[in-house]
């Protein structure tokens, strides 16, 4: 049975919100980054990456020290791609389709840096070197082409109280990240044996 309710184009979606953007959001959106841009990216811990593949869309955490992201220019950014499960995801994405999206934050501020572009994945040495841990380096780099950036609004942020201590979750409110990938997963490993795992991939390769 077919939901009537249902916004199926453009139009539709527009009846739903009649009253247009105010010109400051309309004139928002740069084709650069600008130096604003530049500070946030420098000072931001962690982002969202969103990308799309044959298989569908994708959102993935990154994080590192405050400017971990680099600028090489106006309208190019570089992003490591430190040890992870070796999926690969956004990666697999990234080489069948190049488009990228991009959530900048800063913890204690509430607005967001929303960067727009095309990603091709490099394993180009003068790059990787740029990121040495301990004589560690990344196995890849995103360089990212830039076409939009702009800095989001903190109503998001507001509503969710996001870096409130007052409304912060304790950790024991859910299973262990370990018992629900034993549920999830059925593998034979027990508990502790997966605990133990992860304990030791944080310790040994997180970089």
């Amino acid at each position: 049975m077919s939901d009537h309710s249902s916004i199926a184009d453009v139009a539709a979606l527009r009846e739903c919100y009649p009253k247009p953007p105010i010109e400051r959001a309309r004139l928002k959106t740069l084709h650069r980054l600008d130096q604003h841009m530049r500070d946030f990216i420098a000072l931001s811990p962690f982002l969202c990456m969103g990308t799309q593949g044959e298989a569908g869309a994708d959102v993935t955490p990154r994080g590192d020290g405050p400017g971990f992201v680099h600028v090489l220019d106006d309208t190019t950014l570089l992003v490591p791609d430190w040890p992870g499960n070796n999926r690969l995801d956004s990666l697999t994405n990234i080489v069948t389709n190049p488009r990228v999206a991009f959530l900048f934050f800063i913890p204690g501020i509430d607005e967001t840096l929303r960067v727009n572009g095309v990603a091709e994945v490099t394993a180009d040495p003068e790059l990787l070197a740029r990121w040495n841990v301990n004589g560690k380096l990344p196995k890849s780099v995103l360089k990212v082409t830039v076409q939009e950036a702009f800095l989001h609004c903190a109503k998001a942020l507001i509503r969710s109280h996001l870096w409130s201590p007052e409304h912060r979750v304790e950790r024991q409110v859910l299973p262990s990240y370990a018992q629900m990938l034993k549920a999830q997963t059925g593998v034979r490993d027990t508990v502790e044996e997966i605990e133990t795992a992860i304990a030791q991939s944080y310790t040994n390769t997180l970089y």
